[in-house]
């Protein structure tokens, strides 16, 4: 198995509120990435049940604020809250594989979904509730710059 997904400072986006959601999202997932198969039914539920709420959430926000770009941003959680339920049948047939590699696809789907789609929501809401731009600080940020050359 891959190593889990783990909570980066680069996937702040400066609202608060959907930051701390975003981080609860990626503690599900490295739960369900991490669980003995005994466990799996109970994370997958608890990912399930924060999903609904998560994505819930963030539709209100774009229903509530005429937010121009929600219909893609709606129809993406709806994607994935049907790929969860169907998940969960799968499991219940006994499909283990099929609920591990549902772990590794959402990894791999949350941070272009949160650069993307939630950093646009995550700005208009700023905007919208504070004045001005998202400002974001970040540590322990990788940079893709080489270190400098020692002489």
């Amino acid at each position: 198995m891959n190593s889990a997904i783990s909570w980066d400072d680069g996937y702040l986006l400066g609202f608060t509120p959907m930051d701390l959601v975003h981080r609860e999202f990626v503690d599900c997932v490295a739960a369900l990435q991490r669980a003995e198969e005994a466990d799996l039914e109970g994370v997958l539920n608890t990912l399930a049940r924060h999903c609904e709420d998560h994505f819930e959430m963030e539709n209100r926000w774009m229903r509530e604020t005429d937010f121009p770009a929600s219909e893609c941003h709606i129809n993406e959680h709806a994607a994935v809250l049907k790929s969860i339920h169907e998940v969960k049948q799968q499991l219940a047939s006994g499909n283990v594989a099929v609920c591990r590699r549902l772990g590794c696809e959402l990894a791999t789907w949350f941070p272009g979904h949160a650069d993307y789609l939630d950093s646009a929501l995550a700005h208009w809401m700023c905007k919208r509730s504070l004045g001005g731009k998202p400002v974001v600080l970040r540590r322990n940020i990788r940079s893709n710059e080489s270190a400098p050359e020692q002489t």
